[in-house]
């Protein structure tokens, strides 16, 4: 192999990867996945059309840190020829260490457009996709696929295949289709399938929520690595409980309360620094405030009010105090997955 991202799979241990997600995994908590354990990480998912006409926000998607290599951009369209442009543009500007490309998100707006998983109705169009790309950069091209659009087309060997022959030197199965959106659970054998009939590295995706979780998709699966979506929405701290168990090593706990809020703002921070409209940033950080206080006693209530902060002090104030009377109470030093304060007693004055 022949790329320092390629590279990845050489070691002795599984890579881990945190997943392409519109509105997740920007630059900041990329950065704040990758001080937890995430071996690679990818960006959002970016338009080639809007790459092409030179979108303004569209580009702003697509800037990164060095610190976090090695990581990969990913790319959506229908055009064969927008999409081998994009990653010619992608690769000359930014030089990411790799190329990815969206055959797997199931959302209508996308997939009305024929990008995404709406590729997979057809298989000559997604080979057509992958040599424009793989013929306009020098990069690893990579793909990220579904098992089928629908029950009918589910075919998960097949559609991988297809993508390794037209030169996908990786292949990334979450094994559910277009229809089955989130629903429902990932079927890991058609993982192991895949694995069995590719000749490339396949990383499987989907339902990895805990460390444990990690290890047995790899056990199951046979797979070269394992990427992490959704059960890293408030919980960087997942790719370290991963390596452990992945590694054999004892499962460490979840942060307490108090570590939880301080990563949350940490992540808070960075996100508002990083993005040049700072109330706009806040906004569209309430959803991270959403996943960070999940589970904690009396969280609705603490949600209400964080999901109406306007800036990065008011956000402070409320984490704080927060934690101030779980302090009081005694349980601020426990970890947030801890049985006994998921049924405790929750704070007394948060959210009254």
């Amino acid at each position: 192999m022949d790329s320092r991202y390629l590279s990845v799979f050489e070691g002795d241990s599984i890579p881990l990867f945190l997943a392409p997600q519109a509105g997740v995994s920007e630059s900041p908590f990329r950065r704040l996945c990758r001080t937890y354990g995430a071996d690679v990480v990818v960006s959002e998912f970016v338009s080639a059309e809007g790459i092409v006409r030179g979108n303004e926000r569209t580009l702003d998607y697509l800037r990164f840190d060095e610190v976090e290599r090695p990581i990969g951009v990913q790319i959506f369209g229908a055009d064969p020829g927008a999409m081998g442009e994009a990653a010619a543009f992608v690769t000359e500007t930014f030089g990411p260490d790799f190329v990815d490309i969206n055959f797997g998100c199931p959302v209508k707006k996308i997939v009305k457009r024929n990008g995404g998983s709406g590729c997979l109705r057809d298989l000559d169009l997604v080979e057509s996709i992958i040599r424009a790309v793989d013929g306009a950069t020098p990069l690893p091209v990579t793909a990220k696929i579904r098992s089928g659009f629908d029950q009918e087309s589910r075919d998960p060997v097949r559609i991988a295949l297809r993508c390794q022959d037209a030169g996908a030197r990786v292949v990334t199965l979450h094994p559910r289709t277009r229809s089955d959106m989130y629903s429902g659970q990932a079927r890991w054998d058609e993982i192991a399938a895949v694995v069995e009939a590719l000749e490339v590295p396949v990383v499987g995706n989907g339902d990895v929520r805990s460390g444990d979780d990690a290890r047995r998709m790899r056990d199951q699966t046979g797979c070269a690595g394992v990427m992490i979506a959704r059960g890293s929405h408030g919980d960087p701290w997942i790719f370290k409980q991963a390596r452990a168990a992945l590694d054999g090593q004892v499962v460490p706990p979840g942060p307490t309360v108090e570590e939880r809020f301080q990563v949350c703002l940490l992540h808070a921070r960075n996100a508002i620094a990083f993005e040049s409209e700072k109330h706009r940033a806040v906004r569209e950080f309430r959803k991270h405030l959403g996943w960070y206080t999940k589970g904690l006693p009396n969280g609705k209530a603490l949600r209400q009010e964080l999901f109406q902060v306007e800036s990065l002090e008011e956000m402070e104030e409320h984490l704080e105090r927060y934690v101030a009377e779980a302090r009081e109470r005694g349980w601020a030093d426990r970890p947030v997955d801890d049985d006994t304060l998921a049924h405790g007693v929750a704070p007394r004055t948060v959210g009254v």
